[in-house]
């Protein structure tokens, strides 16, 4: 399936999209004053020790601590009984140590750690602490693994520490490509221990490529058409870089110098907005429902304009299978994580959820992502999780509503004017004062005015005291104020 990547590069930020048959497949957007973080290496600094937890708080100076598990933890945890030490027993508050991170901090969560470090090449990744050969999960074949392990090992001089794992576009290199690529990892990771000599803690040691790099170095593959770039000195930046470290991509990049925007001549900009919509429409005139909360994420399925032609089963057979391979690609192009639960329209024939579950797998196969799938429940869901290292679309470009305070709905004027009305109520038994004053949005104002006036006119008939009103056009509709004159 041939593949293109398109890169659009402003000061603020850069953003790449994948086009499989010209369709967008993933977005992804990195900003210069907030750039992702997973994959560097830092100096960090114990802060505090949870033993009940079995976990730590890091500094890694950050705004907020990082979060790193007992489970992260690479040092030596078996005692001579052969029972795990404890986090208290292998950390303590104000010792320094080198961490790398797992996921980019995530809504009010730090960045979480680990100290196990791996540093991604073109055609390897390098695991400076252990001795292990490993191979890529995508080369099935039991029998090409043990040949690349025994390549792989007899390229490592004996002399010399640490374990590989050759990633899936290393099968095809020779072994001198293989050899410059453990030679240039062993020289960084030389540099990272030099810089943490001497340096204090909570500090930067090892910074990973940007995104424009990231995606030549580990997303561009042998279906990959061509990477258009639409900034000269970037494109003349990243040639560079292609040239030394992935020169089989150099010949695919081309600088874009149209007259319009990258991204309005392929739609990317439209497919953005779609991707932030709450609703999602098929083409068959069914839709899904995307509702993301701070625990899961639910996908609801609905048949909508869709009546079909035969009978009902078969109608709602024919939108759960387009809605399968929709919330795949959703998933994708809205980088949601976490748990997933898909409602699917229930389905009465077994063949039917069947297939469904099946198109739906399929379909998730397209996913760089770790997704795993349980399949259909009782009450009719499949249940999902994808794993989750960066922020999603919405996260990266939203923020809550202000006035709702991100649930989607405010109270109406009449709950507003009935909320008022007891405050007024507490505030003249609790003080004194010769008049209350009401400062509200004016559409609870108007509500006073008219339907609530007498309601208005019976508690201050009640409270002794005459009660005012003043519209505020600054205030929203669940706002108000009471000033005691």
């Amino acid at each position: 399936m041939s593949e293109q990547f398109l890169i659009n590069f402003t000061p603020q930020e850069t953003r790449v999209a994948l086009l499989q048959q010209g369709a967008v497949q993933e977005l992804h957007i990195e900003r210069s004053n907030s750039c992702g973080l997973v994959g560097n290496i830092y100096l960090g600094r114990v802060v505090r020790v949870l033993p009940g937890m079995q976990s730590a708080f890091i500094d890694i100076g950050l705004e907020r601590t990082a979060f790193l598990h007992v489970a992260d933890i690479r040092e030596e945890r078996v005692t001579n009984g052969g029972t795990p030490r404890p986090i208290e027993r292998i950390l303590s508050e104000g010792q320094s140590l080198r961490v790398q991170v797992l996921k980019d901090p995530i809504g009010t969560k730090g960045a979480r750690l680990t100290t196990q470090i791996s540093m991604a090449g073109r055609l390897l990744v390098y695991l400076p602490q252990d001795n292990h050969i490993g191979i890529s999960q995508r080369i099935a074949d039991e029998d090409a693994r043990g040949r690349l392990r025994a390549r792989i090992q007899a390229l490592v001089p004996e002399e010399e520490t640490g374990g590989f794992i050759l990633r899936t576009v290393g099968v095809e290199a020779d072994d001198a490509e293989l050899a410059a690529d453990i030679a240039y990892l062993r020289r960084l990771w030389n540099e990272i221990k030099s810089r943490s000599v001497g340096t204090l803690p909570s500090a930067l040691l090892h910074s990973d490529l940007n995104l424009a790099q990231r995606v030549l170095r580990d997303l561009v593959s042998s279906e990959t058409s061509v990477v258009m770039i639409d900034s000269r000195e970037n494109f003349l930046r990243l040639q560079g870089f292609a040239s030394e470290y992935v020169p089989q991509v150099a010949g695919r990049l081309l600088h874009y110098t149209g007259e319009r925007p990258l991204f309005d001549l392929y739609g990317i900009e439209d497919e953005i907005q779609k991707a932030l919509a709450r609703r999602v429409d098929l083409k068959s005139g069914g839709y899904l429902i995307f509702d993301q909360t701070e625990a899961m994420t639910t996908v609801d399925v609905n048949t909508g304009a869709f009546v079909g032609a035969r009978s009902l089963g078969d109608t709602i057979f024919k939108t759960n299978l387009e809605a399968a391979q929709a919330i795949a690609r959703q998933l994708r192009l809205r980088n949601l994580g976490g748990i997933i639960i898909a409602d699917f329209i229930d389905m009465e024939d077994e063949n039917h959820r069947q297939a469904v579950l099946a198109e739906f797998n399929k379909a998730l196969t397209m996913d760089r992502t770790r997704i795993t799938v349980s399949g259909f429940t009782q009450l009719g869901l499949i249940e999902l999780t994808r794993k989750r290292t960066r922020e999603s679309l919405a996260h990266v470009l939203c923020e809550s509503c202000p006035v709702c305070g991100g649930r989607g709905e405010i109270k109406t004027a009449q709950t507003v004017c009935y909320e008022i009305l007891r405050e007024l109520m507490r505030e003249a038994r609790q003080f004194e004062a010769r008049e209350l004053r009401v400062i509200a949005a004016p559409a609870v104002i108007d509500l006073f005015l008219d339907e609530e006036s007498q309601a208005l006119a019976m508690l201050s008939d009640f409270i002794g005291r005459p009660v005012s009103l003043h519209a505020e056009s600054g205030y929203t509709q669940e706002q108000f104020d009471i000033v005691l004159m």
